[in-house]
């Protein structure tokens, strides 16, 4: 007889994640309608902001419609049960930002870093905690190296003092079995419970996202309606039934989340959440799924395939804070005969 852990922990990351299908354009107003539903369907924890995270938005990033604060202030006057969380991104988000969201009642933080550089993470970790914060070590490009050396990097997190480690599969890039493979022996190495993070640019989203919980995962990220960077995230709704009929309990009233997602999130929509051929080739070439809307613009600028850009900063092995890149190489490109 298979044991099933007692509660797989549900992060909907529809007011995070998902801000990069709205170009960071929610008002407070949405970010309170959409968390109000979250809130009441169950889910464990509602994490908003900009897609990039506290302190993000500006001209390299994305403007937000609104301040942080203005999107916690939101939020915090309607949720009543679920955890609110937040993302900081080291070098993007400051220590007054994380003492910001304290103030507005958030209780969880991920703290974002490249899986090669976790170590720079270590302080703010630790900041978080001194904050009576639920802290959780999120290793971005978890795709990049193989799985004895991710749970090496987790296992740097949880001696850091983090409460939670998550593998994050930031490019889309991952297959279920290397998903297996890392979220396992992840699982060997720390004594803390283990997330993962899916986007869905090679399809693979909610299919990763219980493999991971196969593997032993017991945190997952989800988004309403599947939205997110690049082709999006795992979708809360799909994934929370999946993981019902394979008996695990999530807490989530599955009519509820489908609720929201139909009648509150779906309508606000400025274009469908779908792989197209751009989208694909985040996942095919390894690439961080933010640059999307960039590499879109760039190309249209310089007058060449987005693809091509997309692959040639795969072959770089670019990252997340590399933005200005998509530019240079889609200048170069624009250069070639």
């Amino acid at each position: 007889m298979r044991l099933l852990p007692e509660r797989i922990q549900i992060i909907d990351m529809t007011l995070r994640d998902g801000s990069h299908s709205f170009d960071h354009q929610y008002t407070p107003a949405q970010m309170a309608a959409i968390s109000k539903g979250l809130d009441e369907a169950g889910v464990d924890y509602i994490e908003i902001g900009h897609g990039d995270g506290l302190g993000a938005s500006s001209l390299q990033y994305g403007l937000s419609a609104a301040t942080d604060a203005e999107y916690l202030q939101a939020v915090s006057a309607v949720v009543e049960r679920a955890k609110i969380g937040v993302l900081l991104l080291p070098g993007i988000g400051l220590k007054e930002d994380l003492e910001m969201a304290k103030g507005y009642g958030v209780r969880a933080a991920k703290i974002a870093c490249l899986v090669t550089e976790v170590d720079i993470g270590q302080q703010h970790i630790e900041l978080a905690k001194s904050l009576g914060l639920e802290a959780i070590g999120f290793m971005m490009m978890s795709h990049l190296i193989e799985p004895e050396q991710v749970a090496i990097k987790a296992k740097l997190f949880a001696d850091y003092g983090a409460d939670i480690v998550y593998v994050v599969d930031s490019a889309g890039a991952l297959l279920p079995a290397d998903v297996k493979a890392r979220i396992t022996r992840t699982r060997e190495l720390v004594n803390i419970p283990v997330g993962f993070h899916a986007h869905n640019n090679l399809g693979c989203a909610v299919g990763n996202a219980l493999a991971a919980v196969e593997a032993g995962a017991t945190y997952i990220d989800v988004a309403l309606c599947g939205l997110g960077a690049g082709a999006g995230n795992a979708q809360s709704e799909a994934v929370v039934a999946a993981l019902m009929k394979m008996g695990y309990k999530t807490g989530v009233d599955l009519y509820k989340i489908s609720d929201v997602a139909q009648d509150i999130a779906r309508p606000m929509l400025r274009r469908p959440q779908e792989i197209d051929r751009a989208a694909l080739m985040l996942g095919y070439s390894g690439v961080y799924s933010s640059f999307l809307l960039h590499t879109y613009r760039a190309a249209e600028k310089f007058g060449v395939d987005a693809r091509d850009i997309l692959v040639e900063l795969g072959r770089r092995k670019t990252v997340g804070g590399q933005e200005d890149m998509i530019v240079d190489v889609a200048f170069e490109l624009s250069q070639k005969p």
